[in-house]
């Protein structure tokens, strides 16, 4: 966890995500209790990024809201596979 705090003190993750140049589906729990839900709003710097916020879940939304978070899946993929996406 301190290297994982360390590696982000150096550079945010939206930082780190925008140079790979492919759009990332972020996906926050709002009953996040490690990090902060509120930095969702840091990825509108990464080109194309969407963040999605699922109410009630935690820290590890993906695996713990399997369903919820593949309902995310289709729009995204779509959107991005067509061109249609956020520049």
């Amino acid at each position: 966890m301190r290297a994982s705090t360390a590696c982000l003190g150096r550079q945010a993750l939206p930082d780190r995500l925008a140079v790979l140049g492919e759009p990332p589906l972020v996906v926050f729990g709002d009953q996040d209790r490690r990090w902060r839900p509120s930095s969702a709003a840091d990825y509108p710097a990464v080109p194309g990024a969407e963040a999605e916020m699922l109410p009630g879940a935690g820290h590890t939304p993906v695996p713990v809201e399997p369903r919820r978070t593949a309902g995310l899946l289709p729009a995204f993929a779509d959107a991005h596979a067509t061109g249609r996406g956020a520049p």
